[in-house]
């Protein structure tokens, strides 16, 4: 059998049903093998987006998703995505073509090191020397991605080792990978300890990032908090995990997050952190973040405990293995609720002091945050993805997610122009579920071809575009801590987004009026087809509350 028809029947024993890329030259014995795969392929019209649709497919369905590229810039523009995956522990396989094995070294056409260059983005990369290795390869790589702490996995193949003939008995069982071993379960000792420290808390919080997401642990979250009533916050990566609204919810917290939880993590005497990483947008000024707090880390890559944070008590493993033995252990230590009056008195107090709350607009004027707000009450149940930015931020800020993997954006390395192929990707993955893209106008001017894509498959994506004319978060810098020094953050001359969205065989529409935009929003949800509502906001509003940068979280501005 031709290695790159082997190639696809390694995919489909993976139970691949889709994959994003763009053919090229060294990719070719790959795409003639496509021709009679069994999985669907989504040409995207460039191959950082593909990285990001199938980011999104992962995201939405928790399933790996795959992306294909050719060699050199094919696969250099791969690269930003790759970065995003890892960042935010997205299970993707990324295959690239490489040039022919007699040509690596000498610069050939269209030669790129694309395995030396991603080696700081990707959880593991394959090089193939042999062609045989190619089935093995992609069992392997599919293993890495999705166990452990999930993430990317590059397979690098020379096209000449793709169109070459090789002996094909298909793979079962789990991959042998000695030096691959990663913990699940939870050290007991260790969890008992966790648990008594629970118990004895008077000011725990449950701070819970992506990695609650990523195990498809939010039920058992749901159990650990309720077995008391413990305070709950989430990152901007694990939204969904805890439900929004609830009694137990604090709200997000961090950089762009409320007043009641950064208070609270700077208040708590224990702060139970679950699958997150203490990153700097949560911590602020480190030396400064929840002075009086003990420790508790749960984490299934251990090279993520005490990076940041010192943990007093750390425990290695999955979470949706650990929270069930915790909440088991601490429910056996019956600690007296009654504790916890007075941490809650403090809580709701900051609550009632400390809405999320923005001045409505005098006059017709739409603002950002109402936009969001509407978008929830016409679409509560929808997946969301976003970019990053302001409107990222008030997503985050106003939209109750009830649900994980709902809310899809670039965390960690904050990627622009992220949402669009992400939708497409989530959309393709999760075809019955109502998907919209929330999309700043500078992020979408990045990958506005993709709206091509959406329309040559036939995706019901809806993007509703926050049009604010700027690049909004950097306008906002530049005003706040830069003297309002404003420079390159203008968008204009910006398209006609409508008449952009019709050439691409879109539906679309303009609203300037917040008394339209409800009726505008229903109009977009139920027209058949991808459409793009254009949504002319306050063009200088600011996202608040914030931590600014370098100072500690009970800093908060705004």
């Amino acid at each position: 059998m031709r290695a790159a028809d082997a190639l696809c029947e390694a995919l489909k024993a993976e139970g691949v049903k889709h994959v994003f890329g763009i053919p090229g030259g060294a990719s070719l014995p790959l795409y003639d093998a496509l021709y009679d795969a069994d999985f669907e392929h989504i040409q995207v019209r460039h191959e950082q987006c593909g990285g990001h649709s199938a980011e999104g497919y992962a995201k939405a369905s928790g399933r790996v998703g795959v992306a294909f590229a050719t060699s050199g810039p094919g696969a250099t523009n791969l690269i930003t995505a790759i970065a995003d995956a890892h960042m935010d522990s997205v299970p993707t396989v990324f295959i690239t073509g490489q040039v022919r094995t007699d040509l690596i070294g000498t610069d050939g056409f269209q030669e790129a090191d694309v395995t030396g260059m991603t080696l700081p983005v990707v959880k593991h990369s394959f090089l193939v020397t042999d062609p045989a290795q190619i089935p093995d390869y992609i069992h392997k790589a599919f293993h890495i991605a999705k166990t452990g702490r999930p993430g990317p996995v590059l397979v690098d193949i020379p096209q000449d080792l793709s169109r070459a003939d090789i002996d094909y008995e298909p793979i079962t069982g789990t991959p042998k990978l000695p030096g691959y071993q990663p913990t699940t379960e939870g050290n007991i000792k260790q969890i008992r300890i966790a648990a008594k420290a629970m118990a004895n808390a008077r000011r725990p919080v449950l701070y819970v990032g992506g990695g609650v997401v990523n195990a498809d642990a939010s039920e058992e979250l749901r159990e650990l908090a309720g077995s008391d009533d413990f305070p709950v916050t989430c990152t901007l990566m694990g939204l969904g995990a805890f439900p929004a609204p609830h009694e137990r919810w604090l709200g997000m917290l961090g950089m762009h997050g409320t007043r009641s939880a950064n208070y609270a993590m700077d208040e708590a005497d224990l702060i139970v952190a679950i699958g997150a990483r203490f990153d700097d947008r949560i911590t602020g000024k480190l030396s400064e973040f929840a002075p009086r707090a003990k420790f508790v880390h749960i984490d299934v890559d251990p090279a993520e405990i005490s990076k940041n944070v010192a943990a007093h008590i750390p425990i290695v493993g999955d979470a949706k293995d650990v929270l069930p033995k915790l909440t088991g252990e601490y429910r056996a230590l019956a600690a007296d609720s009654a504790r916890l009056d007075d941490w809650w008195k403090q809580i709701r107090s900051w609550q009632e002091q400390y809405p999320l709350h923005y001045e409505d607009s005098a006059d017709s004027e739409i603002k950002p945050q109402l936009m969001v707000e509407e978008m929830y009450r016409a679409a509560p149940d929808a997946i969301i993805t976003s970019d990053v930015g302001q409107h990222q931020m008030w997503a985050a800020q106003y939209f109750n997610f009830a649900e994980p993997r709902k809310w899809l954006n670039s965390g960690g390395l904050g990627t622009m122009g992220f949402g669009l192929p992400a939708a497409i990707g989530a959309k393709v993955a999760m075809p019955d579920e109502t998907v919209i893209c929330l999309a700043g106008d500078g992020s979408l001017v990045m990958v506005c071809q993709e709206m091509a894509t959406a329309a040559a498959h036939g995706l019901d994506v809806k993007v509703f575009l926050m049009n604010n004319g700027y690049f909004g978060m950097v306008r906002q810098w530049q005003e706040l801590f830069w003297e309002e020094r404003y420079k390159s953050v203008v968008m204009g001359p910006s398209p006609d987004w409508v008449k952009l969205a019709e050439a691409f065989g879109w539906g679309g529409a303009r609203v300037d009026d917040k008394g339209e935009l409800a009726g505008a929003m229903k109009t977009a949800l139920e027209t058949p087809g991808p459409y793009l509502l254009d949504v002319h906001v306050t063009p200088n509003e600011n996202c608040y509350p914030m931590i600014p940068a370098g100072a500690a979280a009970r800093d908060m501005v705004g």
